[in-house]
Formats: structure tokens, C-alpha cells, sequence
């Protein structure tokens, strides 16, 4: 039973259990009366919170604590002409509550305005407690002193895996049958050895923030499996969790099974928008507390949302406690949930203030003064949803998503894009990141991601084949730059097949021998399919969990992937921090990299221009320095070879100081061929028509 209200404190914002009793705190600007609703199964009792200090209200309740049901209803002036819409009949979520319980249901009631009308400027009397979700006061304490700490692995040894916490476990047999598709599933025995037998460092997981089930795709029977529409930025979400009343404590205990593991973990996370969309969208937290502070609203006419994000509303980093909340968030998954790092879903976003990306914005400020957030890997996706581009122009200390380091070699190995175009991106895009004092690892080279065809899919198929999601095949990118080797989708053709294998093992080794952070789309490592869809967002199936029965292919794809990683690990010269340029350097007579053609000698002009020549080298000599001090590196020096063209290639292996001949690494074409088997200078090597080489120097 709660006792009666006290003043309480204006900090920490949100619901924060003292051992007696809870302090409840609420920001708004614009808001008359806030009131915490307790929740007893179905019987809310209401309690006004008494105070206001700060454009915020709070209060003290003594005997409320954790697993109690909570929410507000916020009055004031319901006028979307100015910008306010607060409706007191709408129960909403507290932007900084730890824990959600419970679902949306899209009824009506959950709107701000008369949802059959059409006409937001309506008033809705209903209310929409029933239909909505409930936050959890939560007990914060969780014993982090008998686990691992954060990881800190360095960017120069990070290998990212990407993947969906519910789709890698959902259909793993290995993992226990209720844990499934959960949080405890992915801290498994089964899925944690999968993981390490991989060689990755980090595992980095698509939105885990609490998110909403888009109505479209409830009436189509569909879900939002991504996770892109954020609700709540501090409570993991219970979808999630084989233990729901305890959620928060089994995501604890996930990260610290992985992180007992050695691995890191970085979340995906969604700050650009929330799931209440624009002017016809419902009212679920930010707009019924104070929409006309939470969201950019077109200046000319408050009722309208500004839409840089592409899905109706852009939370408003411009106001002074719309930033503290998003840095209070990050703070929190940083230092409570012992995170490793984020990437910023449509990051430009973030960083605009009048309207353009600005590297001085004062989100990118806030960040980068930050003493907890400088410790974590920042990862922005430098673009947003109208495709503007950004990338390269995060400051020092981020990385990026190199989506042209994905078109570029998706085009090379599909015979579309030549070795000139392909050279700088094998070197970490220097020609975008190699100035201020960044180093290689901020450009994050990944061939496929969450959005986009799989790799397995990107070598079987020509166009993409999203009818599942009851778009007419109209959505997702028409820009896959994919080849499906001549047949679309499978094929029982043993010729296809191999061309196909070898195509995926040579974007495997691309990736990973190229300077800069490489990261793996979970799943890629044994050849998953989502037979062609290329925009899986909403099929929380079969389509885009993974299946672990793996075939022949598969099998060998997941050892030949293992082997790159483990080649990578083994040689530092493949994963250097500072940038390789291709000059010479005087003070030790080395030139860090070499480009070769296929009789040997170094390219020339005339080789770079010519179009029929699509198979080069590169040579990366381990003497190089690695530092500024001018001192010769002790690493072994490598040679790959790339050949695009659809025959095979003679190609002359060069001199090189410090050696007499050439360890073979790598054949593309001959992926169970034992490592060691060696070569004079000067001997002929055929280099099998789209195939990758990786030699060693040997003394």
C-alpha cells in the first residue's frame, strides 16, 4: 500500500527506488499537472505529483518499489496549432523508465485526437490505459563484481558480427528450447561458442531499446523484427526476454556471460525518431509530456513534424533536456549496463542543428566531451533516410559505416568496377578518413548488413523478392549491385554453385584483409539466405531466423571463414592503424604498399586506365613503420592478388625484400587446400578466373 506523497527530489529523472520508497520525476516545459498512475492488475490509483522545480514534477511515494506498474497522465492545453498536445486521457510511457511490461494494442483510444476522423486537431476523450504498455520501478542493483568488466578491445584487433538477438538463437538446437530467441539464448553455452570458434571480437545487436509493432504491419500480420521504432531509450525490451518480469536482469546477465567470454557488445541504437510518428501518429510518451519540446516541429506551423528521418517525426536535439535525455540514456547502457559501444542508426541526423550536418553540431559536442562516452566505440551510419551522405565527416574518435566500401567491392567481384576504384578501398578509404589524426579504424567496411541482401543472397540473386512484406515487391533497395552467377535464386547447376561459393568466399576475404574495422552480417560465416528478401524488417520467421542445419556449403563456408580470421589475427600487417598511402618513405627506404600487375611489375598509369584489366596485387611490405617514430615494423609481409575477370590470369610473383619466396595463404578457388605450399620469385601462378590469393613472405 503506498503511503502518502511527499515533495520528493527533481533528480534522477524517471522512477528511482530509494529501499523505502520511489521519487518519481518528470520533465516538462509546457505542462499544468502531472499525475503518476499506480497499477494494481486493472485498478490505477492516481496521484498528482506536487512539486515543480525546474520544468520538472516529482514527488515521493514511500512503499512503492520494484515490480510496481506505473505511468502518467499530463495535462495542459491541447492545441497542435502551437505545437501541444496533452491529453490526460492518455496513459504515457516515462521517457526514462528501466522497464516496460506489457503490449501495445492498436485501438483506437490510443490516439491524442479522434483516430477515425482523420482530424488531428480533434480531442479523444477515451482512455487508453487498457491498450497501451506499463513501465516497472525497477531494483537497479546487479552484482558486476564477480564478472569481467567492458572488454575495451582495441579498434585495431575489433571483428564486428552483427546480428538479431531473437533470429540467432530462435531455431539454434543447442540452445535450451525455452531460451530461445532471448536474452539468456544468446548468453548460451551454445550460441557463445559459435561465437568464439568464429574469432569475432564484438558482437553488435540490432535495436534492443524498447520499440513498438508498426499498425500496417499488425493488420498484415506482421512485425517490426528490426526494431527500428523506439519507444523507450532505457529499458531493454521484454519481447526479448524467456524471464519478462525480470528483463532487466537477464540482459544484465547476457552481457556478462559475453563479456565473461571475451567478447564485447555494441547496440544498435535509434535517437533520430520515436514509434509516435507525426501529426496522425498515437500518444504513447514524448508527445502527451511535452510534444512541442520532444520533436522538431516545422517552425512556420507547429502542428506540423519535421521529417528527417523518414518515418514522421525527428526528436528535437535542440532543446536543452531532450539532449540530456539522450546522454543520460547513453550514459546509463554505458556505465550501469556496462556497454561496449553504439551505432548511431542515421547519425547525421543527430548531428544537425539548423537543418545540415555540421561536425561542431551540438549532439557530436556533447558526445565527444563526454568522459564515459569516450571510452566506448561510437559507430555512426552516415547517411539518412533521403540518402544524403555524409561519410567521412564524423570527427576524430568516431567510426562510420563505409557503404562505399560495400558497393565498391560488391562492383569489383561482379566485374563492374575497376581495380582503381577498388585500391582505395582496400586501404581503409583514405581518401575520406585520413586526416585530423583518424586512423584506419574508423572507416567499418562491411559487403552486406541487416539491410540488404545476405551475402548468400547477393550471389544467388539479380533483384530482390520481398513480396512476404505485402509491399507488391516495392520495397527495399532496387541498388543491390548483385550478380546471381546466372541462374536467379537456386540451383541444383554444380557449375553455378561453385561460382557462386567462390564469389562469397572471395567478399569474405576482401572484407577481412582490408585495413580498416571489418564487420560480418551474422550468418554470412556458413551462407544464410533470406531467399532474396532484401528488406526483412517485418518477417520475424523463418525468413530471417537462422537456420543452423547447415549443408556441404555451408559447412565449408563456415571453416573457410574461421581460417580468414584466423589469417588476420595472425598477421598485423593486414590490420594496421595508420594509414598505408602507397609512398615512400625516405628515412627507412620501404614503401608501405605496392600495386602490381600480373607480369609483376608495378602498375602503371596506363594499367590503371586500361578496362580489360581487372586482375592487379598489392604487396604490403611488414617493414613498414607503424608508428610516426621513424622505426622499421617487424611484421610479415603479405601479397593478394584479385582477379575479376571471369578467366584465369598468369600472374608473375615479384621480389620482395627480406624474403626468397611466397607462402600460400589463400586460394578462393581451392578453399580446403592446406596452407604452406610455396613459390620462387619469379614463378607463374594461374589465378583461377574471380578468385583471391593471399601469400606470405617467407625468409
Amino acid at each position: 500500500m503506498a503511503g502518502p506523497i511527499e515533495e520528493g527530489l527533481p533528480y534522477p529523472l524517471g522512477a528511482t527506488w530509494s529501499g523505502k520508497g520511489t521519487n518519481f520525476a518528470l520533465f516538462s516545459a509546457n505542462a499544468t499537472k502531472v499525475e503518476v498512475c499506480l497499477f494494481d492488475g486493472e485498478r490505477e490509483t492516481r496521484i498528482a505529483l506536487p512539486e515543480y522545480t525546474d520544468q520538472i514534477f516529482h514527488g515521493y511515494i514511500p512503499d512503492v518499489g520494484p515490480g510496481t506498474f506505473y505511468g502518467y497522465r499530463v495535462h495542459g492545453p491541447y492545441d497542435p496549432g502551437n505545437g501541444h498536445r496533452f491529453n490526460p486521457n492518455k496513459l504515457l510511457l516515462d521517457p526514462y523508465a528501466r522497464a516496460h511490461a506489457g503490449a501495445l494494442s492498436w485501438n483506437p483510444a490510443v490516439f491524442g485526437y479522434r483516430m477515425e476522423s482523420g482530424d488531428d486537431l480533434s480531442f479523444d476523450e477515451r482512455d487508453s490505459a487498457p491498450f497501451v504498455p506499463k513501465c516497472v520501478v525497477v531494483d537497479p542493483d546487479f552484482d558486476w563484481t564477480c564478472v569481467p568488466p567492458k572488454q575495451n578491445v582495441h579498434w585495431d584487433e575489433t571483428i564486428i558480427y552483427e546480428t538479431h538477438v531473437k533470429g540467432f538463437t530462435k531455431k539454434h538446437p543447442g540452445v535450451p528450447e525455452h531460451l530461445r530467441g532471448s536474452y539468456a539464448g544468446l548468453g548460451s553455452d551454445a550460441a557463445i561458442a559459435h561465437l568464439k570458434s568464429l574469432g569475432i571480437t564484438s558482437v553488435e545487436l540490432l535495436p534492443v531499446h524498447t520499440f513498438v509493432n508498426d499498425s500496417n504491419l499488425v493488420e498484415k500480420h506482421l512485425t517490426n523484427y528490426w526494431g527500428y521504432n523506439t519507444i523507450g531509450f532505457f529499458a531493454p525490451d521484454p519481447r526479448y526476454a524467456a524471464d519478462v518480469p525480470n528483463s532487466l536482469r537477464e540482459f544484465k546477465e547476457m552481457v556478462s556471460r559475453l563479456h565473461g567470454a571475451g567478447l564485447e557488445v555494441i547496440l544498435d541504437v535509434v535517437y533520430n525518431h520515436t514509434a509516435e510518428g507525426n501529426e496522425h501518429g498515437p500518444t504513447l510518451s514524448f508527445k502527451g509530456i511535452d510534444n512541442a519540446s520532444y520533436y522538431r516541429l516545422m517552425p512556420d506551423n507547429r502542428r506540423w513534424y519535421l521529417n528527417d528521418t523518414g518515418v514522421g517525426n525527428t526528436v528535437n536535439l535542440g532543446h536543452a533536456r531532450v539532449m540530456q535525455m539522450v546522454m543520460d540514456s547513453l550514459r546509463y547502457w554505458a556505465g550501469h549496463m556496462h556497454i561496449d559501444g553504439f551505432r548511431f542508426d542515421l547519425g547525421i541526423v543527430l548531428a544537425r542543428d539548423a537543418g545540415e550536418f555540421e561536425e561542431g553540431s551540438s549532439f557530436l559536442k556533447v558526445a565527444d566531451q563526454d568522459p564515459l562516452l569516450t571510452t566506448v566505440k561510437l559507430i555512426a551510419e552516415p547517411w539518412d533516410a533521403a540518402m544524403h551522405y555524409n561519410l567521412g565527416d564524423f570527427p576524430p574518435g568516431w567510426a562510420e559505416w563505409n557503404g562505399k566500401f560495400r558497393d565498391t567491392v560488391r562492383d569489383f567481384w561482379r566485374g563492374m568496377a575497376p581495380p582503381a576504384q577498388l585500391a582505395g578501398r582496400l586501404l581503409a578509404s583514405g581518401d575520406l578518413f585520413n586526416e585530423k589524426g583518424r586512423r584506419t579504424w574508423a572507416s567499418v567496411n562491411f559487403v552486406t548488413a541487416h539491410d540488404g541482401f545476405t551475402l548468400n543472397d547477393w550471389a544467388s540473386y539479380n533483384n530482390k523478392h520481398n513480396e512476404a512484406n505485402g509491399e507488391n515487391n516495392k520495397d527495399g533497395s532496387d541498388d543491390n549491385r548483385s550478380w546471381n552467377c546466372g541462374v536467379e535464386g537456386p540451383t541444383d547447376d554444380g557449375a553455378i554453385r561453385n561460382l557462386r561459393n567462390r564469389q562469397k568466399r572471395n567478399m569474405l576475404a576482401t572484407l577481412l584483409f582490408s585495413q580498416g574495422t571489418p564487420m560480418i552480417l551474422g550468418g554470412d560465416e556458413f551462407g544464410r539466405t533470406q531467399q532474396g528478401n532484401n528488406n526483412a524488417y517485418c518477417q520475424d520467421n523463418d525468413i530471417t531466423w537462422f537456420d543452423w542445419n547447415f549443408d556441404d556449403d555451408g559447412k565449408q563456408l563456415l571453416a573457410f571463414t574461421r581460417r580468414l580470421i584466423e589469417i588476420l589475427k595472425t598477421f598485423p600487417i593486414l590490420r594496421r592503424s595508420r594509414f598505408l598511402t602507397g609512398q615512400h618513405d625516405g628515412e627507412l627506404n620501404v614503401r608501405d604498399v605496392t600495386w602490381l600487375n600480373a607480369g609483376g611489375g608495378e602498375m602503371s598509369e596506363a594499367d590503371w586506365n586500361t578496362p580489360w584489366i581487372k586482375c592487379f596485387g598489392m604487396l604490403l611490405d611488414g617493414r613498414t613503420r607503424k608508428t610516426a617514430m621513424p622505426r622499421h615494423g617487424e611484421d610479415e609481409t603479405v601479397l593478394m592478388i584479385m582477379n575479376s575477370f571471369e578467366g584465369g590470369v598468369a600472374f608473375r610473383l615479384p621480389q620482395a625484400t627480406g624474403g626468397s619466396q611466397w607462402s600460400l595463404l589463400v586460394d578462393t578457388n581451392i578453399p580446403d587446400a592446406p596452407p604452406g605450399a610455396t613459390f620462387a620469385f619469379g614463378s607463374t601462378y594461374d589465378v583461377t578466373g574471380r578468385s583471391l590469393l593471399l601469400f606470405s613472405l617467407l625468409p
